[in-house]
């Protein structure tokens, strides 16, 4: 696996593999030693294969705040990614292994933790929306199907006008569906920089057991 990311990055022009690891103290001394803008990390790694790329992106934030962390993994876990975000949701990113034959939207993904943005990986923003739209005591309830989707893309850090293109609507109707999102999760009292991070995380922390 290791092997193959590398050679699948070796051809992006915005990318620089500096080293490749196997096991959580490695990474933590070369972090240490080569200061890294990202980690990419599996979820799972030597010694116990539990947690660890979780762990280790909790300790580098205390440690080495401006170190970014990319998470790949094999489950679509909510309570995984909300782990992850637990003490913040910029330079951080989860997504599912399933994304890096894409070489494309794996460099895209580094490069967007890497300028301080955060990414999920859609299929976890999906399982989120569908779950907790199907939960009558859930404020998702009352968005309209169109605020599901400006939130959707919302949560995988996407700016207004990339949420523009995607939708193929106007950057102002975005800002309008927005503002209205944040006012039926209450989140419209929230400083302007905090309500996507806070969105993002109400999804996760209403479907964590």
């Amino acid at each position: 696996m290791r092997e193959g990311l590398q050679q699948l990055l070796a051809a992006s022009p915005n990318v620089d593999v500096v080293a490749a690891y196997g096991d959580v103290q490695a990474v933590l001394d070369a972090v240490e030693r080569d200061r890294p803008d990202v980690v990419l990390t599996d979820i799972r790694m030597p010694p116990s294969n539990t947690d660890e790329g979780i762990r280790l992106a909790n300790h580098l934030r205390e440690g080495h705040p401006s170190t970014g962390v990319l998470v790949l993994s094999q489950y679509a876990a909510p309570p995984y990614v909300l782990a992850l975000l637990a003490s913040g949701s910029d330079r951080r990113g989860y997504l599912l292994k399933e994304r890096i034959h894409d070489r494309g939207q794996l460099a895209s993904a580094i490069e967007t933790v890497a300028r301080g943005g955060s990414v999920i990986d859609p299929k976890i923003v999906e399982v989120l929306v569908e779950a907790n739209a199907r939960a009558d005591s859930s404020p998702l309830a009352e968005l309209t199907p169109r605020e599901r989707d400006v939130l959707a893309e919302v949560a995988e850090g996407k700016s207004n006008a990339a949420i523009a293109e995607s939708l193929v609507l106007t950057k102002r109707a975005v800002e309008k569906h927005i503002n209205s999102i944040f006012m039926k999760l209450g989140l419209a009292a929230s400083e302007e920089v905090s309500k996507r991070v806070k969105a993002t995380l109400l999804f996760l922390a209403e479907t964590s057991p």
